[in-house]
């Protein structure tokens, strides 16, 4: 009975990592329905983005007290759980504390630990304050309903009681609050204890050093299904986001090709169009988008990696105005139909058509409110690009199914007919030069 411990503290510790395993597999064959688009131009540069906006954070703090509130605790939360290899030792092999070999540095290295816990514990209280009290407008969007409210919520209780369990296992720790080295906030804790007997202490001490590292392993599994999946994803969306200018829009290959074989006088008109990139290989190449198998994969892994926390809806002018759309509703809507099709495909090994796509829960609306400013991408502090699916999804209605708004036709017939925007003679194009 001696190993006991240690045996199911390596049990608690293969489920826990082989279940985060297995999600992240899932998590990269979702990606990978997406098409290929390369985005292995321009090194330095991807490095540089990823660097400045992902770790330095450099785009959250244009807001500066949520930036800052948000630096706290991302690096607190980051470099507390450096104590995690302790743990994983100690729980392995039956030692306490096997890092204290390392005397005064040990102790400087608690003692960060316990600033940067009460620090992350102070941040997280006024994060639920600004949500839950001031209700700042932009976490309360009807998007942000049900659980996507409930999930902000559980992280940080996640946080809290997390913090909490590490400053009260070290205030009940006897022996490390002897050694008065590193206790810098657990010091003041750890006079409540002080009517309890050592075998209580230690039962507290186990206790919380047990639920400690269980709520990581719990927090590390609920991230699949949880906005905080950023915490991951943050740093490849931005090495991997689009380095062109805002303004700029692709050129769809499919829409190149079908010209090229326009005027190409030995091209067989009745041809079946080309399948071979099609990510199934019952339907050809589609101008746009319909489904997530017509985005490309760095378009999924944005909608995996959605913050939610609403910058970008709160800066884009048609949901200022009233309109339907939200970018941030765009990006959830695209990442639930996405683990949508992922559980489609594990129930029946494989994509079995169904009755939904993109259009089923983004209206036209919603896609045709958009005026491409680019606010949504340029305010992102993760650079995701809602306006690529709007534009994507746009294609998908003009090319494929002819749907244009009825604006928007009137303004293509004029160009076509009279090579300007307005319904009037091609000769009176250049009148207005001569107006005073």
């Amino acid at each position: 009975m001696q190993y006991l411990p240690n045996i199911l503290f390596a049990i608690l510790l293969i489920i826990g990592i082989g279940f985060f395993a297995k999600n992240v597999r899932k998590l990269v064959r979702n990606i990978k329905l997406g098409k290929a688009v390369d985005r292995t131009d321009n090194s330095s540069l991807r490095l540089k983005n990823m660097i400045n906006i992902a770790l330095g954070q450099s785009k959250m703090v244009r807001r500066p007290i949520a930036g800052i509130l948000h630096i706290i605790v991302y690096v607190g939360f980051i470099i507390i759980n450096i104590e995690v290899i302790e743990i994983i030792i100690d729980g392995l092999f039956g030692t306490h504390r096997v890092l204290s070999f390392l005397g005064g540095f040990y102790g400087v290295l608690i003692g960060t630990f316990e600033i940067l816990a009460l620090l992350v514990l102070i941040s997280v209280i006024i994060f639920w304050i600004r949500r839950m009290v001031i209700r700042i407008p932009r976490f309360w969007n009807k998007e942000m309903k049900g659980f996507p409210k409930n999930d902000a919520l559980y992280i940080l209780y996640f946080e809290i009681i997390l913090m909490t369990l590490f400053l009260t296992m070290n205030a009940a720790d006897t022996a490390f609050q002897q050694a008065n080295s590193g206790n810098v906030v657990s010091q003041f804790i750890a006079p409540l204890f002080s009517g309890f007997n050592l075998e209580t202490l230690h039962i507290i001490e186990r206790t919380t050093w047990w639920l400690h590292i269980a709520g990581i392993l719990v927090f590390l599994n609920y991230l699949y299904y949880s906005k905080h999946l950023h915490i991951l994803l943050a740093f490849p969306n931005t090495y991997y986001a689009n380095l062109n200018p805002l303004g700029e829009f692709d050129n769809l290959q499919s829409v190149t090709d079908e010209v090229k074989m326009m005027l190409d006088p030995n091209a067989d008109p009745f041809a079946a169009p080309d399948e071979s990139e099609s990510n199934d290989d019952s339907m050809p190449e589609k101008f746009g988008a319909e489904d997530v198998f017509d985005l490309n994969w760095v378009q999924l892994l944005n909608a995996y990696t959605c913050t939610e926390c609403g910058r970008c809806t709160s800066v884009c002018p048609a949901n200022i105005t009233g309109k339907e759309l939200s970018p941030r509703a765009i990006m959830m809507k695209t990442r639930d139909r996405l683990e949508e099709v992922g559980k489609n495909i594990d129930t029946n090994g494989e994509f079995k058509l169904d009755d939904k796509n993109l259009f089923t829960t983004i209206s036209d609306e919603e896609i045709w409110a958009c005026t491409s400013c680019n606010a949504c991408v340029e305010e992102c502090p993760v650079n995701i690009d809602p306006l690529s699916i709007i534009i994507d999804m746009r294609r998908f209605k003009v090319m494929e199914k002819s749907a244009a708004p009825q604006e928007l036709n009137v303004m293509m017939t004029n160009i076509e007919n009279n090579a300007a925007p307005w319904q009037y003679n091609q000769l009176d194009r250049l009148n207005w030069k001569d107006e005073n």
